[in-house]
């Protein structure tokens, strides 16, 4: 009867650990035994990378962002249009995406050590956090274990926030995929360094809403710096800092901006000058970088839970423009 008992018991077990994983929670250490280097291999090419640029932190956080909102951080946003891959790539909120040549030279280090062991998934949130951290901001235990998927999802980037669109339409998308306010405003400041196209901002700076008039939350000083950056009708690609105080810094003077009427995009003023619950979480990031820090840490964790695939699940890219 014991006998019996034990192996009904064992294969109980079994079935248990066999199911937990195929649905395995993301982990710090999902690869110590397959690949203990992965951090270093990746801090190497990316600290040479922003040597030649100096905005591939801004680049790569902005593409790991943009892959999770889409079917989660499944590394869909990489595959290039194949048989049956309309890639993501093509898709309007994606056509000034960039770094993928970065992630290309991390993979090709990567499967020389370690062949067909860390997904393309895993290297935009690695990536990130290194690039965040040499740039003067937090670091945090970045989750690993997630796959990449083996398909691609260009109509599912209307997911993605606009900067033409409120708050309320904002707010939305981000609680669609599980995030509340404090991650929005958190990773919001994920501005603090980088740069955005005129075309993503000067609606506000001539003819805000059909009003035409320049948006009533812009300082006037602020306004006149952009209009000589950005004038009207002039080169939409022209570049303008997403943070003027600290252009390539990872600080908290994006908020402070924010309080002074100088966020650059209409999703960045809005957080501080639509009454919400988003002004004191910006206030309390303005007032503690530390408190932002921590913040922000957690809520990249938050998003890079965002539907993962895990297990079995989709693959380990050997290449990550393609399929195996």
């Amino acid at each position: 009867m014991s006998s019996s008992f034990s192996i009904v018991s064992a294969i109980i077990l079994l079935t248990i650990c066999v199911l937990g994983n195929s649905n395995a929670q993301l982990s710090s250490t999902f690869y110590s035994s397959t690949c203990p280097n992965v951090t270093s291999v990746v801090r190497g090419v990316v600290e040479q990378a922003q040597q030649n640029d100096i905005r591939i932190g801004a680049k790569l956080i902005r593409v790991h962002f943009h892959d999770c909102f889409v079917n989660g951080c499944d590394g869909s946003i990489m595959l290039d249009n194949a048989d049956g891959i309309e890639s993501e790539k093509d898709a309007v909120p994606n056509q000034s995406t960039d770094g993928y040549d970065v992630v290309d030279d991390i993979k090709t280090a990567l499967e020389n050590v370690c062949p067909g062991v860390v997904s393309c998934a895993d290297i935009l949130a690695i990536a990130s956090q290194i690039l965040v951290s040499a740039n003067g901001g937090p670091t945090w235990e970045v989750q690993l274990g997630r796959r990449d998927s083996r398909t691609a999802n260009r109509a599912g980037t209307t997911a993605l926030p606009s900067p033409f669109e409120n708050l309320e339409q904002i707010t939305k998308k981000f609680n669609d995929v599980g995030l509340d306010s404090t991650d929005l405003v958190a990773l919001s400041g994920a501005h603090t360094f980088g740069r955005a196209r005129c075309l993503t901002f000067v609606h506000r700076l001539y003819n805000f809403s059909g009003t035409g008039n320049p948006d009533p939350t812009i300082d006037t000083t602020y306004l006149e710096t952009l209009r000589q950056i950005c004038p009207n009708g002039g080169n939409g690609g022209t570049l303008a800092d997403l943070d003027q105080s600290t252009r390539d810094e990872f600080d908290h003077n994006y908020f402070t901006n924010l309080q002074n009427k100088r966020g650059l995009l209409q999703t960045d003023q809005e957080l501080f000058s639509t009454s919400g619950d988003t002004v004191a979480i910006v206030n309390r990031f303005a007032n503690s970088q530390s408190d932002f820090f921590d913040s922000f840490g957690q809520s990249m964790i938050n998003m890079g839970n965002i539907r993962p695939l895990t297990g079995s699940d989709g693959e380990i890219r050997s290449d990550c423009r393609r399929v195996n």
